[in-house]
């Protein structure tokens, strides 16, 4: 088979549990939309079958589902622009989860640091589904011959994975290119945000206290309090950026300000340094509820409409479908599963 050469395509997946927050939206969906402004492919899935490797309330887990499609369309992804879907629709996902389960190593497997820190000691009660977890997130890039996947720090060693899947695949089946070798996209423009409670962990949709984190859905009040309340320290805001070497907390609200005003943190300093955070905070306050209280308005309203959510994406999938269905089709060609 000759070489395939592939346009660029550009795929991410968000699993649907708990509250998106303003670290996944200025790491993750605020990309999304500039991906999508740039006129790329874009796909970008819910992906609830990577949410049941632990037990799911199935009442929690639809409304979060639903949830989740409303923060997409709120935040600006538009399903003219880009395909939004559900992962647990498309039945690519699936079949081509299984073939790469039959490629994937137990060593590769056993690499892998994520099922190591969320199976903890207890691993032996972890899920299958929670071990092979990588073999499906190789699957809902490849199943588009995606070629570009936007990464955080934590995802780079499933997308490398990903990557030697593909290679094995096209070489055990001497099909050059077949699956793409899809490249990271890591924006290093928005530092990494971390929890309002503790700089040094990072904000988390899954940590207990929701005063950690700013939620899109928090109203202004909401927002203004939990700022109010953020962990910083007595010292003023500082003149160049290694005098927040040690700063943790007061890092963390410097890199929030600078990512949402879209400048880099030396112009933040610029503008604050001599101030106490009792000065700042109200500023950062007021940045924050001008870009997040339209998208928790527009995300109540949604939910009040939940037929016009999933009408989205029930046609979504219908599109991913078209895309992903010829592309497993010829997998199971090359596999002898199907007639040329």
């Amino acid at each position: 088979m000759n070489e395939i050469k592939h346009k660029k395509r550009i795929f991410s997946g968000v699993q649907p549990t708990g509250n998106l927050h303003i670290g996944n939206y200025l790491g993750a969906v605020k990309n999304f939309v500039k991906f999508q402004s740039a006129g790329n492919e874009t796909l970008y899935c819910i992906v609830d079958l990577h949410a049941i490797t632990v037990w799911q309330d199935p009442e929690e887990l639809r409304n979060s589902i639903r949830e989740l499609a409303a923060t997409f369309i709120a935040c600006g992804l538009d399903s003219n622009k880009s395909i939004l879907f559900n992962q647990s629709q498309v039945s690519s996902h699936s079949e081509l989860a299984w073939v790469f389960n039959c490629v994937t190593r137990v060593g590769w497997l056993n690499r892998m640091t994520q099922f190591k820190d969320k199976a903890g000691k207890n691993k032996e009660n972890a899920s299958v589904g929670l071990y092979v977890y990588p073999s499906l997130m190789a699957a809902d890039i490849l199943a588009y011959h995606a070629t570009h996947v936007p990464v955080g720090e934590d995802q780079k060693q499933h997308l490398e994975l990903t990557r030697d899947i593909a290679t094995k695949f096209n070489n055990d089946y001497k099909v050059p290119n077949f699956f793409p070798c899809p490249e990271p996209i890591i924006e290093k423009t928005s530092p990494r945000i971390m929890s309002l409670r503790d700089g040094s962990k990072k904000m988390s949709k899954s940590e207990t206290s929701d005063m950690s984190r700013i939620n899109l859905t928090d109203v202004s009040d909401q927002i203004a309090l939990k700022i109010r309340k953020a962990k910083t320290d007595q010292d003023p805001i500082p003149e160049d950026i290694s005098g927040l070497a040690s700063r943790p907390e007061a890092s963390n609200l410097i890199n929030i300000y600078s990512s949402f005003k879209e400048c880099n943190v030396q112009e933040v300093l610029n503008d604050f340094s001599g101030k106490p955070f009792s000065f700042f905070k109200p500023k950062l306050t007021e940045l924050i509820i001008n870009e997040i209280k339209p998208i928790s308005k527009k995300i109540n309203d949604l939910l009040k409409n939940p037929d016009q959510i999933d009408n989205v994406m029930n046609n979504g999938a219908e599109k991913a479908s078209e895309i992903s269905s010829p592309i497993i089709d010829s997998t199971f060609k090359i596999l002898g599963l199907k007639n040329n």
